[in-house]
């Protein structure tokens, strides 16, 4: 199985929020769980705001966004939100569909939140595994080849997409049915924002807690994950990220050497923390090209397809 990597740290609002949020209730879905692990959760129904941002996820799911003529390409996307929220109207829903544009399969994943009354803080680990699992699991159904799946994640999503990456097969709940034997491991991934190691991001304590310790610290930190089985990975971030320094991107760019897993690093001079799509007056909006043929150099994609 051949394992890719991609990691970009950027967001932002592509499509006008009001409209997401209407095309998101229409699109077809699957729950992740037939019993979800680690109740009860917050219970009710999700929470969409006005900007398409999503709390009170009390029934994970992936969102399913495909093309008319699949390429046998997908991935799953993670939102941002610093594991408090999840900001699919500027992240997950206009990156689902620019990939749908391309004849990727996206599956968006609405993830359970660590602060919202679930038993134990790893949950977002839990949907993440599984829904690679279930993604896989149904390759056929969605005309997809079961060793060209990636993830994409943005901010804490890409705090998640990086994770997951490198411990795919750390059994993060109980075995439920025959989806459990199926592989998690990605064979590539995109994250659009790696959080740092002893920060004070909101994420970091979604995860830990106020009061956390260095050993704790140190395990929930993506660049200490990385090992030889660590897909080939995709960098890129802004230089003046307010909110996850861009020495993160450097630091785990050197993990990866270290291991010998190949690696492609960019940094843009301006942009910020969080410009998704790209930023107006910035040149952020590049990493889609960049992108797409680093995927033609590993021979995933086919920019003439």
């Amino acid at each position: 199985m051949k394992n890719i990597f991609l990691s970009f740290l950027f967001l932002s609002t592509i499509f006008s929020a009001q409209n997401t949020t209407a095309v998101q209730d229409q699109l077809p879905f699957v729950n992740i769980w037939k019993t979800i692990p680690d109740g009860p959760g917050p219970g009710g129904e999700t929470v969409i705001s006005s900007k398409g941002s999503l709390t009170h996820i009390s029934i994970p799911k992936l969102i399913i966004h495909q093309p008319a003529n699949p390429n046998g390409i997908a991935v799953l996307v993670i939102s941002g939100g610093g594991y408090a929220h999840i900001e699919s109207g500027s992240e997950g829903y206009p990156a689902c569909e620019w990939l749908k544009s391309l004849g990727i399969t996206a599956f968006e994943l609405y993830y359970r939140l660590p602060e919202e009354g679930w038993g134990i803080r790893s949950v977002p680990f839990q949907d993440a595994q599984r829904a690679l699992r279930i993604i896989r699991k149904n390759a056929g159904q969605y005309k997809i080849n079961p060793d060209q799946i990636g993830i994409l994640g943005f901010s804490a999503g890409g705090h998640l997409a990086g994770y997951i990456s490198s411990t795919y097969d750390i059994p993060y709940y109980p075995p439920q049915d025959d989806i459990d034997k199926v592989s998690a491991q990605p064979n590539f991934t995109a994250m659009i924002s790696m959080l740092p190691p002893n920060n004070n991001t909101h994420s970091f304590k979604s995860l830990l807690g106020q009061n956390s310790n260095a050993q704790d610290q140190v395990r929930l930190s993506v660049e200490k994950q990385v090992n030889a089985k660590t897909p080939i990975t995709f960098l890129a971030q802004s230089e003046d990220d307010p909110v996850s320094p861009v020495e993160n991107s450097i630091l785990m760019y050197q993990a990866l050497k270290d291991y010998k897993v190949p690696a492609e690093l960019h940094l843009f001079q301006s942009g910020g923390h969080g410009w998704g799509l790209g930023k107006k007056g910035t040149n952020t909006g590049e990493w889609t090209d960049m992108f797409l043929k680093w995927l033609k150099v590993n021979r995933i994609y086919n920019t003439d397809q």
